[in-house]
C-alpha cells in the first residue's frame, strides 16, 4: 500500500518521494489510512483525485509481465493480461515495455508442442511416402493396412492435441465473425484427419474406384501432420522474433536511468521512481549522470552524451534554455 512504512519512512503517494517526517499540514486521512507527503502541491493533487494515484501507486508495485497487451496488427485490441487477438489470432503485447523480460509462457508451450510433433510427424510422412521407396522395403514388411493403422496412431495425438491451439484461436474467429488464418489450418487439418480417420475404420463405406492399387482406400494423416508441424513451425519462429524484439527495447530501456533527482519546494532533493516524475518538476542532473527525462536546462552547463539519438560521438554542450532529451 502507498503509507506502508518502507525503510523506516513513509512514501508520498504522489510523486514517491520518502515523507516520513512530514508535519500536520502534509498528512491527510483517506478510508482510514494516513497518508504523508513531501509537500503541500502533493497533498492538493491527491485530495482532488485520491483513486487515481492510489491505482497508479498498485500498478508500479505490480510485478513484470502484467498489464494490458494489444495485438501489432489490430492495436484497437486491448485485453488485460496476456492471450490471443480475436481478430487475427496472434499473440498480444504488452502495450507499455518495461525493463524486466516476462516469462513468454505462450512461446514455450508452441516449442513444446512443435518438438513433440516434429518427432511423430517425420515417421508418419516416411510412411506415407513408402511408395517411393525403391522395392517398397515397409510395404513388404508390415503391408499396407498396418502402415495406415501406423499413421492413424501417430497423427492422432498431433492433430489433436498439436492442433489444439488452433482450434481455440478458429473458434474465437467463429464467434467473431473474423475469420483468419487459424479458421482455414483448422478447417483443413480437420478434414484430412476427418476423412482418414472415416476410411481407416469405415473403409467398407467407400467404393471401388476410390481405393488404390493396394485394395487401401487413400488417407491423408501425413497432410494433417505435416500442416499442423508446420503452422507450429511458423508459430515459434514469429516469437522468436518478438523476443529479439523485444529484447532490443528493453536493452534501450535499460540505458536509461532508473531514477530521478528531485529537488522539492523548500530545495531538499530525494531521489524518486522514473515513473512518478511529472510535468514540471526541477530536476538536478550531476555531472556524468544520464539525462532522465525530456526537458530544457534551467541552470548550469554541460556535455550531454546524445549519440543513441543522433548516432554523433561528440557530446554536445548545454547550456540555460536548451532541450535535453532523456
Amino acid at each position: 500500500m502507498a503509507d506502508e512504512e518502507r525503510d523506516g519512512q513513509f512514501r508520498d503517494p504522489v510523486c514517491g518521494m520518502q515523507a516520513g517526517d512530514a508535519p500536520a499540514e502534509r498528512r491527510f486521512e483517506y478510508e482510514g489510512r494516513e497518508y504523508r507527503f513531501c509537500s503541500t502541491s502533493c497533498v492538493a493533487k491527491f485530495k482532488a483525485d485520491p483513486v487515481k494515484f492510489l491505482q497508479a501507486d498498485r500498478r508500479a508495485d505490480a510485478p513484470a509481465g502484467t498489464g494490458e497487451h494489444t495485438c501489432p496488427m489490430h492495436p484497437e485490441v486491448v485485453k488485460d493480461g496476456p492471450g490471443d487477438c480475436p481478430i487475427c489470432g496472434m499473440a498480444l503485447e504488452p502495450k507499455v515495455f518495461t525493463a524486466e523480460a516476462p516469462k513468454d509462457e505462450d512461446l514455450a508451450a508452441m516449442t513444446r508442442r512443435f518438438q513433440v510433433c516434429a518427432a511423430l510427424t517425420l515417421p508418419i510422412f516416411v510412411a506415407a511416402m513408402s511408395d517411393m521407396i525403391p522395392g517398397q522395403p515397409l510395404h513388404a514388411r508390415f503391408g499396407m493396412e498396418a502402415l495406415v493403422w501406423f499413421q492413424f496412431v501417430l497423427a492422432t495425438p498431433v492433430v489433436l492435441w498439436g492442433a489444439w491451439p488452433f482450434y481455440v484461436r478458429a473458434w474465437r474467429s467463429v464467434v467473431n465473425r473474423k475469420l483468419n488464418m487459424f479458421t482455414l489450418v483448422s478447417i483443413g487439418v480437420g478434414v484430412a484427419f476427418g476423412y482418414s480417420v472415416a476410411a481407416t475404420l469405415l473403409p467398407g463405406v467407400f467404393p471401388e474406384a476410390m481405393r488404390g492399387h493396394h485394395g487401401v482406400v487413400g488417407v491423408y494423416f501425413e497432410a494433417a501432420a505435416v500442416i499442423t508441424t508446420l503452422v507450429l513451425l511458423g508459430q515459434v519462429l514469429e516469437g522468436r522474433a518478438r523476443n529479439r524484439t523485444s529484447g532490443a527495447i528493453r536493452a534501450l530501456l535499460n540505458l536509461a536511468p532508473k531514477k530521478a533527482r528531485v529537488i522539492a519546494e523548500d530545495g531538499t532533493e530525494a531521489e524518486v521512481s522514473l515513473d512518478a516524475v511529472e510535468r514540471g518538476w526541477l530536476l538536478r542532473v550531476r555531472p556524468g549522470e544520464k539525462v532522465p527525462v525530456d526537458g530544457a536546462v534551467v541552470d548550469g552547463r554541460s556535455s550531454v552524451d546524445e549519440s543513441m539519438i543522433t548516432g554523433e560521438p561528440v557530446p554536445v554542450e548545454k547550456s540555460q534554455g536548451d532541450a535535453v532529451t532523456g
